[in-house]
């Protein structure tokens, strides 16, 4: 039987802050370099990434919506979409959890599982980013 390969992470961290606090942040695409490794800059429209193979230029939408749901396309200059969603809950003592789902980037399937482990560290470490920008103290 082949083994099937995983094409997708899902990762969470709880933060200590308000909801309105962390969708403010986490929506405003300009907030992606503080918080992200991937971005260089970011703007409502588009996006510089650095890669392994230097700086890409890129299209960015960011999808918001008032429940707690942001979710970012990005049209890279072949015309592929990589996409990514997130979400922020409401927790009953007043934190958040923000959730992230990562998706294997376009790559050939053979690339994916260490394309894909190697963004889902970078992940963990930028959700801990972050955790340490939304803190309240």
């Amino acid at each position: 039987m082949d083994k099937q390969i995983k094409t997708y992470d899902v990762q969470s961290i709880e933060l200590s802050t308000s909801f309105n606090k962390a969708l403010k942040f986490i929506a405003n695409p300009r907030n992606l370099p503080l918080w992200t490794s991937a971005f260089k800059k970011a703007d409502e429209d588009s996006a510089l990434l650095v890669t392994p193979n230097g700086e890409l230029q890129i299209g960015l939408t960011t999808v918001v919506n008032g429940s707690g749901t942001i979710d970012w396309h990005m049209k890279m200059p072949d015309g592929a979409i990589g996409k990514a969603f997130s979400r922020l809950t409401e927790l009953p003592n007043g934190n958040v959890v923000y959730s992230f789902v990562l998706l294997a980037p376009p790559v050939p399937i053979e690339l994916v599982e260490g394309t894909l482990e190697s963004q889902r560290k970078m992940l963990a470490d930028e959700l801990k980013n972050l955790e340490r920008i939304l803190t309240d103290k």
